[in-house]
C-alpha cells in the first residue's frame, strides 16, 4: 500500500478485525446527517473500539469528543468524492473489487474447498486400492440420446455383476477400454491422485467386493469392482540394468544376457561398472541406471516391474531378471520411501491439488449446493429460447420484445430475475467472446451472471450475519476514496504550488524561528586516517579535496544544521574550525564555517515544515468549505448514548 494511502487510513487505523460486543440496548440511531444521509452510532461505536483497542486510557469524554470531529470531517471528504463521481471510474471499481474478493474470500464456502481437498487426497494416500472396471465410451460433449444409451448400457452390465456374473469376463466382453481383453479390467493397485477424480471417488467409497454405481469420467461411463485394500507401501527408489527386447530383437539372445549379467553380479562384480557397460537404457545408464522415486500405480503400464521393485525389501537387494514389455530387467534396490507427514508433504501436495481437476469438480458441486440453499429456481424454456437466438442477442440486444423482456428467467432467495436483467448482461459482455459458439458463449455468460447474483446474495448474507465484514468493506470503500480525494485536494496541491508555499510562509514567517545553527559541511566515513587526510587537505585548502572524498567513497553534507539536527554535533565546540569526532563506529569531520545567532528561517530553510503546514491549512479550509456545502448536523441524544456506551465500555 502506498504510504500516502496509508495515510489517508490513519484515522480508521490498521484494518484489524474486532468483535464489538452489542447489546440489545445499543440499538443504532443517527449520530449525525452530512448533506442528509444519515451515520450511525452503531458504526460510530464500532470504529472507535476497533481503533482503540488495549487503550483504556483512551474511553474518556475529551478523547471520544476529539475522535468524533475527526470522523465527522473524514466524512465530509469521502462524501466530496461521492459528489464528484470517484466511485464510478473503472480505475476505483478495480481496486475495490480486488479488495472486496480478498476480504470475502475467508467467508465463502469456496475458501475451503483446496484445503478440504488437501486432507482428503492425503487420507487416501495413505491407502491402496486393487480395482477392476469397465467402460462404455461416451464423448464428454455427447448428446442427451447417446448418453442415456451408454448410461443404460452400463447399468445392465452393473446389474450382471451384481447378480454374480464374473466381473473378469463382463470386462472381457463388454469394456471398450483398450486391452480389457488381456487385462480383464483389472488395474492393479493403486492410490490417490492417479486416477481421474470421478473415478478415484468411486474406487475409494465402495467396500470391497462391491462394486460401484455408474460413475462418469471425461472417457466415459465406468463401474468399478474393488477388489481388495491395504496400507499404502510408500515409494520405492531402484536402479536397472536394461536388454532390449522385441520385434527387432532376439528375445533368447537378450534373456541370456541378462541371465550373464545377473551372474556377474552375484559374484561380486560392480554394479555401476554392468550398467554402464550392458544397460540399453540410455537415460539412466550413465548414473548406474537411477530411476526416479515411485509409488504403487505409477508403473502400471509395467506391472512386473512394478510389483518386482515393490518386493525387494533392504536397499542394495538385487532382483532376480524380470520380463516387461521392454525387454529384460534387473533391479536393485536404493530405498524405501514412507509416506511423509501431513504436514511435510502439505505444500507440494496443495499444488498438485490445485491444479487437478478435482477442484473444478468440487467447486461445481458446491456451486450446486450453495444454489440449492439459494432456492434457485431455473425457467429452462426462457433460458432455452435465450441459446436458440444467441447469435441475435450478442449481435443486438434490442431484439426481444417487452412481453419476453419480463419473463423470468430465474429466481433466488425469494428474488425474480428477468429476462432483461441478462440481456442487459450481455449488452456490457459481449465483446470478450474469444472462442467457441455463440450458443456456448451465452451459455457461459449465463453462468456467469447466475454466479455473480448468487455471490451479491451470498455476501447481503455474510453482511448480516458478520459486522465485521459489513464495517471494514465500507472501510476499503471509503479508504480507498478518502485518498483518491485527499490527493487531488491537499497532498499535490500542499507539494505542486510553490507560490502558495511562498504565500503562506510569508503571512506565517514568525512561525519559523531557528535556534542557534552552525553553517558548514559534515563529512562521514569509515576510516579515522582518512579524516584526518581530508582535514589536512580542507586546513590547506588543496585542490585534490574533491578528488581525495570520491577516492575514499566519503560522504558530505553541506548547510545549517542546528546542534539537535545531528547527534555529533554535539560532540564538538559550537565555533568556527575543523573539529574530528566519531560516534557508533562512524568518523565524522565538521567544517564549521560560521555559526548563525537564533533568528528567523529563510523559506528554503523552513521548507519542509512549510510544506506541512501548508497542507495543513489547506485541509481546514477545505473542511470549512465542505462544511458550508453539505451541513452537518449531530443529534445530541444520540451522540450522548454513543458516549455513554464508550465510556462504560
Amino acid at each position: 500500500m502506498p504510504l500516502k494511502r496509508i495515510a489517508a487510513s490513519v484515522l480508521l487505523s490498521c484494518m484489524v478485525v474486532f468483535a464489538a460486543a452489542q447489546s440489545g440496548s445499543n440499538r443504532s440511531q443517527t449520530l449525525f446527517t452530512i448533506n442528509k444521509k444519515p451515520v450511525s452510532t452503531e458504526e460510530f461505536i464500532y470504529l472507535y473500539r476497533k481503533n482503540h483497542q488495549h487503550k483504556p486510557e483512551d474511553f474518556t469524554k475529551d478523547k471520544i469528543e476529539a475522535y468524533l470531529n475527526l470522523f465527522i470531517n473524514y466524512k465530509l471528504k469521502v462524501e466530496e468524492a461521492l459528489f464528484r463521481g470517484m466511485d464510478t471510474t473503472s480505475a476505483f471499481r478495480k481496486e475495490y473489487q480486488t479488495y472486496r474478493d480478498e476480504l470475502l474470500k475467508p467467508y465463502l464456502p469456496d475458501s475451503k474447498v483446496i484445503d478440504s481437498l488437501v486432507a482428503l487426497t492425503y487420507e487416501r494416500l495413505k491407502e491402496e486400492v486393487n480395482a477392476s472396471h469397465i467402460l462404455v465410451k461416451l464423448d464428454p460433449d455427447a448428446s442427451p440420446a447417446d448418453t442415456l444409451e451408454a448410461y443404460t448400457k452400463i447399468s445392465e452390465i452393473r446389474m450382471r455383476a451384481i447378480a454374480g456374473q464374473d466381473f473378469a469376463s463382463l470386462a472381457v466382453r463388454h469394456s471398450e477400454e483398450p486391452g480389457a481383453s488381456v487385462s480383464k479390467g483389472n488395474l492393479g493397485f493403486f492410490t490417490a491422485m492417479q486416477m481421474v477424480f470421478p473415478f478415484e471417488q468411486a474406487a475409494y467409497q465402495t467396500p470391497v467386493g462391491d462394486v460401484s454405481m455408474p460413475v462418469r469420467t471425461q472417457f466415459g461411463y465406468h463401474i468399478v469392482k474393488v477388489l481388495d485394500r491395504q496400507p499404502s507401501r510408500g515409494e520405492v527408489e531402484v536402479s536397472h540394468i536394461m536388454i532390449r527386447a522385441g520385434d527387432d530383437t532376439d528375445n533368447e539372445e537378450a534373456k541370456n544376457t541378462i541371465f550373464d549379467i545377473h551372474d556377474k553380479l552375484q559374484k561380486g562384480m560392480r554394479w555401476e561398472e554392468l550398467c554402464e557397460q550392458y544397460s540399453e537404457d540410455a537415460n539412466s545408464k550413465d548414473s548406474g541406471g537411477r530411476l526416479r522415486p515411485f509409488g504403487v500405480g505409477a508403473m502400471a503400464s509395467v506391472p512386473q516391474f512394478q510389483d518386482m521393485a515393490f518386493s525387494l525389501d533392504e536397499p542394495g537387494q538385487i532382483s532376480d531378471p524380470v520380463q516387461t514389455q521392454f525387454g529384460w530387467h534387473i533391479l536393485r534396490l536404493e530405498s524405501r520411501i514412507h509416506l511423509p507427514s501431513f504436514e511435510e508433504l502439505k505444500p507440494s501436495l496443495t499444488q498438485r491439488v490445485s491444479r487437478d481437476e478435482r477442484v473444478a469438480i468440487s467447486r461445481e458441486a458446491l456451486r450446486k449446493k450453495m444454489r440449492a440453499e439459494l432456492g434457485y429456481v431455473e425457467n429452462a424454456s426462457a433460458k432455452a429460447n435465450l441459446l436458440t437466438n444467441a447469435d441475435s442477442i450478442l449481435q443486438n440486444t434490442d431484439w426481444l420484445g417487452a412481453a419476453s423482456e419480463n419473463e423470468i428467467l430465474f429466481t433466488m432467495q425469494d428474488q425474480s430475475y428477468p429476462v432483461k436483467g441478462f440481456v442487459d448482461y450481455v449488452a456490457e459482455h459481449r465483446s470478450v467472446q474469444a472462442s467457441g459458439s455463440s450458443r456456448q458463449f451465452l451459455d457461459q455468460l449465463f453462468t456467469r451472471y447466475v454466479d455473480e447474483e448468487q455471490l451479491r446474495l451470498t455476501e447481503e448474507k455474510v453482511k448480516n450475519e458478520s459486522p465485521d465484514y459489513k464495517w471494514l468493506l465500507n472501510e476499503y470503500y471509503e479508504g480507498i476514496l478518502l485518498f483518491e480525494i485527499m490527493e487531488k485536494e491537499v497532498w499535490n496541491r500542499a507539494m505542486e504550488d510553490t507560490v502558495g508555499q511562498r504565500e503562506f510562509f510569508q503571512e506565517h514567517a514568525a512561525d519559523y524561528q531557528a535556534d542557534e545553527r552552525m553553517v558548514g559541511k559534515i563529512y562521514s566515513g569509515s576510516s579515522k586516517g582518512n579524516m584526518e587526510q581530508l582535514r589536512n587537505l580542507l586546513a590547506s585548502q588543496d585542490s585534490s579535496v574533491q578528488e581525495f572524498i570520491s577516492k575514499h567513497n566519503i560522504r558530505q553534507e553541506a548547510g545549517s544544521f542546528e546542534k539537535n539536527d545531528r547527534t555529533i554535533l554535539a560532540k564538538i565546540e559550537w565555533s568556527q574550525g575543523l573539529y574530528q569526532a566519531s560516534n557508533n563506529g562512524v568518523n565524522y569531520l565538521i567544517a564549521s564555517e560560521k555559526i548563525l545567532p537564533p533568528g528567523p528561517e529563510t523559506f528554503e530553510e523552513a521548507r519542509a515544515s512549510v510544506i506541512s503546514d501548508y497542507q495543513t491549512f489547506l485541509e481546514d479550509s477545505w473542511i470549512t468549505e465542505l462544511k458550508r456545502k453539505f451541513g452537518v448536523k449531530v443529534d445530541k441524544r444520540a451522540r450522548k448514548q454513543a458516549f455513554s456506551t464508550l465510556m462504560d465500555r
